[in-house]
């Protein structure tokens, strides 16, 4: 296999992986530096680039029409910025001491070598798939990519039967199961945890719960999936766990995705205590000087314990890439952390939390005090006011605040932004009393539900010696 040179006069950028945090990074260095300058080589092994993941269940339920939709930009697109785009093409091999990548045509299997003097690592996340009986069977799907999403919309419509199981009950199992449920399944989820929704302490997780059984969905928790049986034609038929089995004629897979950084251990790159890739504040590899990384493969600094997280987020992901590119063209640009923020939703059930949970809290080494407060998204004699339960976590003594959990309906998850800001600033509890926020009553009572919570955690904190 012959090894693919740069060209003459302009240094090489190659990129591995073509959503979020490649092709951001990708076209910010463009912006930066023309082609003379830097030729821009970018290797996607799927169908599809720059596409919002965070969508697909979406996709899936109805609320979005049409696949193209959720295409932020088309590979036609990034090519006229010349852009070297090549898709399905898999790099397989990393050669830090050489500087070159190897790649491999998915659908030819050709192999060849490719030269960088810069590489970005975007090589996401994967969805966690343990080695089970049957898990690989038809019927069963994992949904990271739009064209997981694209097989299973195509077994959905082909499926005769109407009963779906998901397995795992965090941010992806839940979104899934409202989207089954749109599309006219009866829902069973399957889940290990004490609750739904292991980003939330369980007391708020049962509030998760209590929903969704409301909504049709039936909720089986502390149930460990021990196999999958299949019929005769070795297609799904049930999920099992010690105690029961669950008929299904599709499967969904919730249970979690891990960094993809397979290709990166491989050449000896740094990886953290999750599994991913370890950065500094510019996105470079540690103790790499021109090797990048961002996205879902990456482990990032909680600004809230001080530890090392991994957070598979397209917020952060569209980040990452762009103070890759602004570093890599010339420019200047860091990614001091995160606090831990994300929303989400199941049918009408807002869902939001920010910062620490009680056993992160604990984990941390912290000492805090924790108050749920109970309110309503409106003026409470305004109609359509609905109800909004707030837990709050501040740290004892100092009063800091430590993190916010919101379930609620119309208007609760935003919410959590106001907290989201307050952690990043380094906020007391008394300090966010005196936080001016809008008011008018058909957008929130006299005093916000957040400062509420914040007034009650205030006097909670003061008493404590």
């Amino acid at each position: 296999m012959s090894r693919t040179n740069r060209g003459a006069g302009a240094e090489r950028l190659v990129v591995i992986g073509g959503d979020a945090a490649g092709m951001s990074a990708a076209s910010r260095a463009r912006r930066l530096r023309g082609p003379d300058e830097l030729e821009i080589v970018v290797f996607e092994r799927g169908h599809f680039t720059s596409y919002s993941a965070c969508g697909i269940p979406y996709w899936v339920g109805g609320d979005v029409s049409d696949r193209d939709e959720l295409i932020a930009r088309t590979p036609e697109e990034h090519r006229s910025r010349d852009i070297d785009l090549r898709l399905r093409s898999e790099v397989v091999e990393i050669d830090v001491a050489g500087r070159g990548v190897r790649v491999r045509e998915v659908d030819r299997g050709a192999e060849s070598w490719t030269a960088y003097d810069h590489l970005v690592i975007a090589t996401g996340a994967r969805p966690i798939r343990p080695a089970l009986p049957g898990i690989d069977a038809p019927g069963v799907h994992g949904v990271q990519t739009l064209d997981d999403g694209q097989e299973l919309l195509d077994t959905l419509t082909r499926t005769q039967g109407r009963r779906a199981v998901v397995v795992g009950a965090g941010y992806i199992g839940v979104e899934m199961a409202e989207a089954l449920i749109n599309r006219g399944f009866r829902v069973t989820v399957v889940n290990r945890g004490e609750e739904p929704m292991s980003t939330l302490d369980p007391d708020m997780g049962r509030l998760v719960h209590r929903a969704m059984e409301g909504m049709g969905i039936t909720m089986v928790n502390d149930a460990e999936v021990t196999g999958l049986s299949t019929g005769v034609d070795g297609r799904v038929r049930a999920v099992g766990t010690a105690s029961a089995e669950y008929p299904a004629d599709v499967v969904v897979l919730g249970i979690g995705v891990r960094p993809e950084t397979g290709l990166a251990r491989a050449a000896g790159l740094p990886l953290g205590r999750h599994g991913g890739l370890l950065t500094d504040l510019s996105m470079r590899v540690r103790g790499h000087e021109n090797v990048w990384a961002g996205g879902d493969c990456v482990e990032v600094l909680d600004l809230v314990s001080g530890r090392e997280r991994h957070i598979a987020l397209g917020t952060h992901a569209n980040k990452h890439g762009q103070i890759i590119g602004a570093n890599i063209g010339g420019g200047y640009a860091t990614f001091p952390g995160v606090v831990g923020t994300a929303v989400s939703k199941v049918c009408d059930l807002e869902i939001a939390r920010t910062g620490l949970r009680e056993k992160d809290a604990r984990r941390a080494g912290l000492q805090f005090e924790t108050v749920t407060i109970e309110s309503t998204s409106r003026a409470g004699y305004y109609p359509n006011a609905s109800p909004m339960t707030v837990k709050m976590l501040a740290e004892r003594s100092t009063g800091r605040l430590l993190g916010v959990q919101i379930v609620g309906r119309e208007g609760a998850g935003k919410r959590v932004d106001v907290a989201a800001v307050a952690l990043t600033a380094g906020m007391t509890v008394e300090q966010m009393t005196a936080l001016d926020l809008g008011y008018a009553p058909p957008f929130s009572p006299v005093w916000d539900p957040v400062l509420v919570a914040a007034r009650k955690a205030a006097s909670v904190v003061h008493r404590t010696p």
